[in-house]
C-alpha cells in the first residue's frame, strides 16, 4: 500500500497537496498491477522522463507542445464523460476520492475513467486528474492506447453545466514510477490543463505489476 506522511505545514497550492496526497497515483492497478510506492518522505521529485516522440519535454506554457492557442478558463463544473475521438474512448467518469491512507482512489469499473475530485474541474484553472487503468485481468482497460495520443490530439470532457471543455495534446511522457516528476506533473498552472495518467511500461507477471506511470499533459483550447 502507498503511505504517505502529512506535514505540518501548509501545502501551496493543489500541486503540492495532490504531490502529498496522490504520488504516483496509479490509475492503473485493479487485478494487474500492485500500487506504485511514494518517494521517500523528504526525497525531491525528479527524473523528467522522455516525451513519447523521443523529444525532451516541453515547458508547461498554455499549449506548450501542441501549438495551439490556449482558451480562457471555465467556472468549477464536475466533469460527466470524457472523449479521446483518436482512440476511440467514450468513458463517463467516476469520481475519485482519497483512500483512508491519503492516497488517490482508482475507478472501480475498468472501462470507466475516473476524475480526482480534490483537484481542479476540467476547464477551470490548474491541472485537473483523470486516471484509469491500462489493463485488468489480462484484457485492455479504458486508457489501454493512451501511449497512442500524439501533440496535437483532440480531447474533450463533457461538464455538468453543460459545456464540453476542449483540450489539446502538448505532450506524452512515460516515467518509472521510482523517479516519477511529481511536481512537475501536479505544479500549479496560471491556465486550465489536464492530466490523464496511467500505467505503462513491460508488465510484469509474477508481480503483478507495471514500471512506468504514463501521463498525457493537455491545455484548454476551447469550449462549447
Amino acid at each position: 500500500m502507498i503511505t504517505v506522511r502529512r506535514r505540518g505545514h501548509r501545502a501551496t497550492g493543489y500541486a503540492l497537496a495532490a504531490a502529498l496526497s496522490a504520488v504516483l497515483l496509479a490509475g492503473c492497478g485493479g487485478q494487474d498491477a500492485a500500487p506504485p510506492q511514494p518517494l521517500p518522505a523528504g526525497q525531491q521529485p525528479g527524473g523528467g522522463g522522455q516525451s513519447s516522440d523521443g523529444e525532451a519535454p516541453d515547458g508547461d506554457a498554455p499549449g506548450g507542445g501542441s501549438g495551439s492557442q490556449a482558451a480562457a478558463s471555465m467556472p468549477k463544473s464536475a466533469p460527466q464523460r470524457l472523449s479521446i475521438p483518436s482512440l476511440n474512448v467514450s468513458s463517463s467518469l467516476e469520481t475519485l476520492g482519497q483512500q483512508k491512507n491519503g492516497t488517490m482512489q482508482t475507478p472501480r469499473d475498468p472501462d470507466k475513467a475516473g476524475w480526482y475530485q480534490p483537484g481542479p474541474t476540467p476547464g477551470s484553472k490548474g491541472p485537473a486528474v483523470i486516471a484509469g487503468h491500462v489493463s485488468w485481468n489480462g484484457k485492455p482497460s479504458v486508457f489501454h492506447k493512451l501511449t497512442s495520443l500524439k501533440r496535437g490530439d483532440s480531447i474533450e470532457v463533457a461538464r455538468q453545466d453543460g459545456k464540453t471543455a476542449k483540450f489539446t495534446v502538448d505532450r506524452i511522457a512515460q516515467y518509472p514510477k521510482k523517479k516519477f516528476p511529481t511536481l512537475e506533473v501536479y505544479k500549479n498552472l496560471d491556465h486550465a490543463g489536464l492530466r490523464l495518467i496511467t500505467c505503462g511500461g513491460d508488465y510484469d507477471k509474477g508481480q503483478h505489476y507495471y514500471p512506468d506511470n504514463v501521463v498525457v499533459f493537455a491545455s484548454l483550447t476551447g469550449s462549447a
